[in-house]
């Protein structure tokens, strides 16, 4: 069964990824979503848990849920988190080719 965070810790996490960083879930999802002939063209964060993040895109007009596990495996603390989305943006820049940015 995977760590569950506080929801006071999802609910920050969901805020940031959403608010400073749309375009890498937008990356992402495109990254790491089933193969399609329709584009991604919006990518929202919904949830997280130990095993991975949760997002909900739309691709032909469509929502769907997109599950994407951490690169490292399962994490139980909230440090973590950061780890391991910085980690899901490098794998989806290599994956499609972007040049990532820098990390702070």
């Amino acid at each position: 069964m995977p760590h569950i965070f506080d929801s006071n810790v999802v609910a920050a996490i969901l805020r940031h990824m959403n608010g400073d960083h749309s375009d890498d879930n937008l990356l992402i999802a495109r990254a790491f979503a089933t193969a399609s002939d329709l584009p991604i063209t919006d990518a929202v964060m919904t949830d997280l848990d130990g095993d991975g993040g949760i997002w909900q895109i739309t691709r032909g007009g469509v929502e769907e849920e997109l599950r994407v596990p951490w690169p490292g495996g399962a994490i139980d603390e909230r440090p973590a988190v950061r780890r391991e989305v910085v980690a899901l943006y490098d794998a989806a820049c290599a994956k499609l080719g972007v040049e990532p940015r820098p990390h702070s």
